[in-house]
């Protein structure tokens, strides 16, 4: 844990800049978001659109406890709008889920929950126990949401039958560097991430089965530092992101094949996290950098 806190609080930012032009050409497809992003960790789709999540600090620290976070639409027609101001309730903000005009999102050792037909109402807070620094991802099936909490090794589930009152989170399950997380129907899909920085073999991609008894097993064997998760518009493959090596990455599904997807940037990938696919498009926030690569499906 020490040492990615480290490497993420060494990497400094540029200024923030207007709304206005968010996007930038690079050719061959690929789009750049950036104008009006700091440190954005997560994406989340919304209304034809995604949801970008963003520290809004000098310094680029997923542990901060600044209260500048905040979180930005992009909306169908390309232009970035204002969505949840920095008003002090979200610091780092991460993984994102919505269910009936609720958006939640994970914050270092919390869940902040707004009403989104009442904003200027304060939020539900969902804390976790002590020591659990990293929460990182959410995904829900039927009434459980789960949320990974990278640094302890930990799944949660929380009860959200009433969005209005969720249930507080409950240790669930123990998988190796849990970050960011896929429902499929009654299955889990879990992208493991090294907390310390030390890659090993178990630091891979998981599926869970049998969820009122969970069991995980490999996806794939290669080991790495994965973050973002998505299904492909099909659903016949994973879209996975890596910071050792940094980039972006596919796996099919039947035959467990996993291929790198080549995007060319005049500024290389450097912390690609929690992607989304929507339109057709990847949505890859690259934190370090503050911005969202947005690429055609491969």
């Amino acid at each position: 844990m020490k040492k990615i806190i480290c490497i993420y609080a060494a990497l400094i930012g540029l200024s923030f800049t207007s709304l206005a032009q968010a996007q930038k050409p690079t050719g061959q497809q690929v789009q750049i978001i950036e104008n009006g992003l700091r440190f954005c960790e997560s994406t989340y789709p919304y209304e034809g659109g995604i949801l970008i999540a963003n520290f809004g600090t000098q310094e680029l620290n997923p542990l901060n406890t600044e209260g500048k976070g905040y979180i930005l639409h992009y909306n169908k027609e390309g232009k970035l709008q204002p969505f949840i101001t920095a008003d002090g309730n979200l610091s780092a903000p991460k993984g994102m889920f919505i269910r009936e005009s609720h958006l939640f999102v994970c914050d270092v050792n919390k869940i902040v929950v707004y009403d989104l037909n009442r904003l200027e109402a304060a939020p539900q807070i969902l804390s976790f126990p002590e020591g659990h620094l990293f929460v990182n991802d959410l995904a829900a099936i039927g009434n459980i949401l789960y949320a990974s909490v990278t640094n302890t090794d930990k799944i949660f589930s929380i009860d959200i039958s009433d969005v209005r009152k969720a249930g507080q989170p409950v240790e669930w399950l123990t998988i190796p560097g849990p970050n960011g997380l896929l429902a499929d129907n009654n299955q889990l899909y879990v992208a493991s991430y090294p907390a310390d920085g030390n890659t090993q073999d178990k630091h891979t991609i998981y599926r869970v089965t049998n969820l009122a008894q969970p069991q995980s097993e490999k996806v794939i064997e290669i080991p790495g530092q994965y973050d973002g998760i998505a299904f492909s518009t099909d659903k016949a493959s994973l879209y996975i992101t890596n910071w050792s090596p940094a980039g972006l990455s596919k796996i099919d599904l039947k035959t467990g094949k996993t291929v790198p997807v080549s995007i060319q940037l005049d500024k290389a990938l450097m912390g690609p996290a929690d992607i989304t696919v929507a339109n057709h498009r990847i949505y890859i926030p690259d934190l370090p950098n503050s911005r969202v690569v947005m690429v055609k499906e491969q």
